[in-house]
């Protein structure tokens, strides 16, 4: 616990005060985790709608995204303290849809360390579908590949407020870097009334100025990603 204590206190790398080495060499991991802000339960699928801002006039689409954890693993080979090791990470399928159109599939690879529950994000696999027909990969990774390396998604048994941390590190696509800047909220959606949650703010050097408002909720998982919000939880096989 000292050690992730430490890893998550901010530090001076790159001249930002973003975390971006973490104790995973310590680690057991397991594609299965109950990580109360992020669970990795396989057949849990959280369907998102930005609905609200539609009805309200301040949003022009109609966005959906359904997130659901896969009955699917897949194997890296990641290196750690110098060594490559084999984590077997459990595969979550993100579908975005704008006014019924899918305009992104994603396929994310995440892994929970056993012993403090931390989530560490390994890679992605993208189709982005363009107008035109054609489908693009952008911001696709894999730790191991291409000087890229797994960084932390959420934090087990360590929130700490101001916690600044790198999500993903794959040089020249994907720098993604989350703030935590508060606690204890309580948030209302379609899918009910949650308390205890936390604010992430999420920001990307290779996007500068863009960022990004993210509500996680214990026991649920991620319930605001900017104006889309949960509406409901199925369990499918």
């Amino acid at each position: 616990m000292r050690a992730l204590l430490a890893a998550l206190l901010p530090t001076t790398n790159w001249g930002q005060n973003f975390t971006k080495v973490f104790p995973m060499s310590e680690c057991n991991f397991d594609d299965i985790g109950k990580n109360p802000f992020f669970p990795l339960t396989p057949g849990r699928e959280a369907h998102y709608s930005n609905k609200d801002c539609v009805a309200a006039g301040d949003c022009e689409d109609l966005e959906t995204v359904v997130i659901t954890v896969l009955n699917e693993t897949r194997n890296l080979s990641v290196r750690l303290a110098g060594k490559f090791r084999p984590v077997r990470t459990r595969v979550i399928r993100e579908v975005e849809r704008a006014n019924g159109e899918i305009i992104e599939i994603s396929r994310n690879f995440f892994a929970q360390c056993k012993a403090t529950r931390d989530v560490y994000y390994f890679g992605e696999d993208v189709d982005i579908f363009e107008e035109d027909g054609t489908v693009v990969h952008n911001g696709a990774w894999l730790a191991g590949r291409n000087d890229a390396r797994a960084d932390l998604i959420m934090p087990g048994g360590a929130i700490l407020l101001g916690s600044r941390y790198f999500q993903e590190l794959a040089p020249g696509v994907a720098l993604d870097r989350a703030e935590l800047v508060d606690e204890r909220l309580e948030v209302e959606t379609d899918a009910g009334t949650f308390r205890g949650c936390i604010e992430v703010e999420e920001t990307a050097p290779l996007e500068p100025g863009a960022t990004s408002k993210k509500v996680y909720c214990p026991g649920v998982g991620l319930v605001i990603d900017n104006e889309i919000e949960l509406i409901k939880i199925n369990t499918v096989k």
